[in-house]
């Protein structure tokens, strides 16, 4: 691509549209190459690359083994859960792709059509979904373990033709039954009797036999018809991804098969710096976006070698499980949340399990999910001795608003930073009424329309949602809901979201930037900071923190050396008094805080908990020490 380095190819994704991303395009098998780039004809909901046409699937596997990499590792699966390792090549990965499609086939699936997927971190999920795409037809992935009430909202919103399942997942400490699940949701849902396709697990409760109309996978896989990728337009939906909606109701964030496709190249080169042969492991799960982009589609796309992980940072066994993974499968490029880094760093502060490991393979290390604090950034560069890649960006992006382009250009990195806006993404900072800030000035984030390729499209079925959601705010542009500011450099720091910031006094301060003195205390390993209702004040910041394994501290002491740090690094207009330590913080299964949740109870207002959650248990034991009084 033209454009030696970042503020040049930055400058030419703005003003040379069109033409950059034809050129981006270039990295894609189209059955009919695109013409042109964007159709604005709708706006403000754009398509790119409209009347050409492609299968990402085949784009994906079909193509590398048609280029002699057959026999290269497309997918390694370790599951740390059941002590099982197993490799498919491109080759291998593409005939059990093109038969589960014509399983899928056999039971009605066409182009179009959804299927609903409520599976564990085992590989036949990732193999649904790109049957899925293969068939031209759409496919959403639910987090497997998900209530039933949350499982019959989707079906509902997405009217699938088929579910695919497994009989459930392990954790380190339980089995979580689907079958059950599914089998309730489809009573609670109004889509009446689905088929549902069934890959049988050992060890699991409730049986395949319980559901005599339900098809077992393998038995099905026997006896498909293997099928071709079908061909279709760059515009039509490859997936729906559900994301919570402040109304309760879960919002279907459309991706589109063409701009997805050229995007996630783009990335790979880019930023992941990463090609054919090469080992990427996303520690996530195909249920979030991350799994989506960068352990299924992403790293296929670019011929490289995957890596599905059935385990946790630590317990599975121990705070050395992820550097046993890298020794294990000599990966490059190793992408998870600062909530597992934190995780590991908590269990091992001083990385003794580290040396048991060789990770000399491991090039680069890349964090998204959850605001990357300074202390954690420190610790994971020093004791990996790679670079440490802070990015951020949201389930309706699909890939990296801002980040360090490693493949183009290999930028300073400033602790605290996701570094600069990567191409397309039209970034500016603006106070409520949509007017720019002064530099360095926090404010609201925003996204310049169109929205590059690999963005959502629109909401499923519901483009007045979307816009309203997203477009409505601030004109002519896309809100993040974040906030923060920029840099001199043009440097982006995104210190949360634009609900965490407080108000004490009439002084508008940041719960990220007061969150990331804290975590610098050595006694911290992870700490979250709301903004609590306060008669006098209006809000008073309040911070509960999680103490490092091994440490014992004074409460009282550590709260008044975490005052004075405060105090000392952003001033007594923070009017910090309050810290707490608690035995762990809610979170999402992506690693997000609920700081919203916990501000709520705080305040004694009503709130419900996300079905997101990866632990209801901790909101339980919150509740004495978020409303020690007992606030009705």
């Amino acid at each position: 691509m033209a454009g030696t380095n970042y503020r040049t190819t930055y400058s030419r994704s703005l003003e040379q549209r069109e033409d950059f991303w034809l050129e981006a395009s270039r990295a894609v098998d189209w059955s009919r190459e695109p013409a042109a780039a964007l159709d604005d004809s709708a706006a403000p909901l754009f398509r790119w690359f409209p009347e050409a046409t492609l299968n990402t699937a085949y784009n994906a596997l079909d193509r590398h083994v048609e280029a002699g990499r057959g026999d290269q590792d497309a997918l390694i699966y370790d599951s740390a859960m059941l002590g099982i390792k197993r490799s498919f090549t491109y080759a291998e990965l593409t005939a059990l792709v093109a038969r589960f499609a014509g399983v899928l086939r056999s039971q009605g699936v066409g182009k179009g059509d959804r299927v609903v997927i409520y599976m564990p971190m085992i590989p036949e999920a990732a193999i649904a979904m790109l049957a899925t795409a293969r068939l031209g037809a759409v496919h959403s992935v639910v987090f497997g373990g998900f209530a039933p009430k949350e499982l019959a909202a989707r079906i509902d919103d997405a009217g699938p033709a088929v579910i695919v399942t497994a009989s459930g997942g392990i954790e380190p400490s339980r089995r979580v039954e689907y079958l059950p699940a599914v089998a309730e949701a489809l009573a609670l849902s109004s889509a009446g009797a689905l088929p549902v396709i069934v890959k049988g697990r050992e060890g699991f409760a409730t049986a395949l036999s319980d559901f005599p109309d339900w098809l077992d996978w393998d038995q099905a896989m026997e006896r498909a018809v293997p099928a071709a990728p079908v061909e279709v337009a760059a515009t039509d939906p490859l997936y729906i991804l559900y994301t919570s909606g402040t109304t309760g109701t879960p919002k279907g964030v459309v991706r589109d098969n063409g701009g997805h496709a050229v995007a996630l190249s783009w990335t790979m080169a880019n930023i992941y710096d990463i090609g054919p042969g090469d080992v990427m492991w996303t520690a996530s799960d195909v249920g979030w976006v991350v799994g989506h982009s960068y352990i299924v589609y992403g790293p296929l796309l670019a011929g490289a070698t995957t890596l599905l992980y059935e385990g946790k940072p630590v317990g599975t066994p121990d705070a050395g499980a992820f550097w046993r993974v890298v020794q294990d499968h000599k990966v490059n490029v190793l992408f998870t949340a600062p909530t597992a880094l934190r995780a590991i760093r908590k269990a091992d502060p001083e990385a003794a399990e580290l040396a048991r490991y060789d990770i000399s393979s491991l090039r680069t290390l890349f964090a998204a999910g959850e605001r990357l604090d300074t202390e954690t950034y420190r610790w994971a560069g020093s004791v990996l001795d790679v670079p440490v890649v802070d990015h951020w960006w949201q389930t309706e992006t699909g890939w990296a608003i801002c980040a360090n382009p490693r493949g183009l250009e290999d930028l300073p990195f400033k602790p605290g930073s996701p570094t600069v806006p990567m191409p397309g993404f039209a970034l500016s900072i603006v106070d409520g009424s949509g007017a720019p800030v002064e530099q360095g000035e926090e404010g609201n984030i925003v996204l310049g329309l169109p929205l590059p390729p690999g963005t959502l499209t629109t909401l499923w079925h519901n483009d007045d949602r979307y816009v309203s959601s997203y477009l409505a705010a601030f004109e002519g542009s896309y809100a993040t809901g974040d906030s923060g500011y920029q840099d001199a450099d043009g440097y982006v720091f995104v210190m949360g979201r634009t609900d965490d910031i407080i108000n004490v006094a009439g002084h508008r301060l940041s719960t990220g930037a007061i969150e990331q003195v804290i975590a610098s205390h050595p006694a911290v390993a992870e700490c979250a900071v709301i903004g609590v209702a306060d008669p006098l004040k209006g809000q008073r910041a309040s911070a509960y923190v999680v103490l490092k394994a091994g440490v014992v501290a004074d409460e009282g002491e550590l709260a008044r050396e975490l005052v004075a740090l405060v105090r000392k690094n952003i001033g007594p207009v923070a009017d910090f008094k309050h810290a707490t330590v608690v035995q762990a913080l809610p979170k999402t299964r992506s690693g997000k805080i609920l700081r919203k949740t916990m501000r709520q109870i705080a305040d004694g207002d009503e709130y419900v908990v996300p079905s997101t959650i990866e632990d209801p248990e901790v909101i339980a034991q919150l509740l004495g020490v978020l409303r020690p009084e007992g606030a009705a």
